[in-house]
């Protein structure tokens, strides 16, 4: 068994694990509606997604240097060669990935569920031809009081 490539799989595995409760917690704000907490969680996804790329081109580099691929299949047949510990790690970097994956796809399709929405939401007011609030801020609409938004 290679150690330093145990480790390199640790490491990425670690990443990807972090990976994945921000996927979470990115599904659990817009569930919740606590869309203020998206873009920082967009820019922690954007910055540990990058690390993960990192971690995996040093993994890649480490079975190279082990005279493997430093595709899918390298890591395959170095994982073997290394025995069942680097096998079980493999596996579970690749169980993790794959989760992330499909929960950063749900994440999305819940991201453009909401944009759609508000696009539709915007098309609808502006389709009646009139703003919904005045230029002195009062409502606009027929049925509305007249309430101003703001008295100045």
């Amino acid at each position: 068994m290679t150690t330093s490539l145990l480790q390199r799989l640790t490491l990425e595995q670690a990443a990807v694990d972090e990976f994945l409760v921000l996927l979470n917690q990115e599904a659990d704000a817009m569930t919740q509606g606590r869309f203020m907490e998206l873009p920082h969680l967009a820019e922690h996804k954007s910055k540990l997604a990058d690390r993960i790329a990192i971690l995996r081109r040093h993994r890649e580099n480490e079975q190279m240097t082990l005279g493997f691929g430093a595709d899918r299949s390298g890591a395959e047949a170095a994982t073997a060669a290394g025995g069942p510990v680097l096998q079980t790690a493999w596996s579970q970097l690749q169980a993790s990935a794959a989760q992330a994956h499909e929960r950063n796809h749900a994440n999305g399709v819940m991201i453009h569920t909401h944009l759609d929405f508000t696009r539709q939401a915007i098309n609808f007011l502006k389709s009646a031809g009139r703003p919904l609030y005045g230029p002195d801020g009062s409502h606009s609409s027929g049925t509305a009081s007249g309430n101003r938004l703001a008295m100045g």
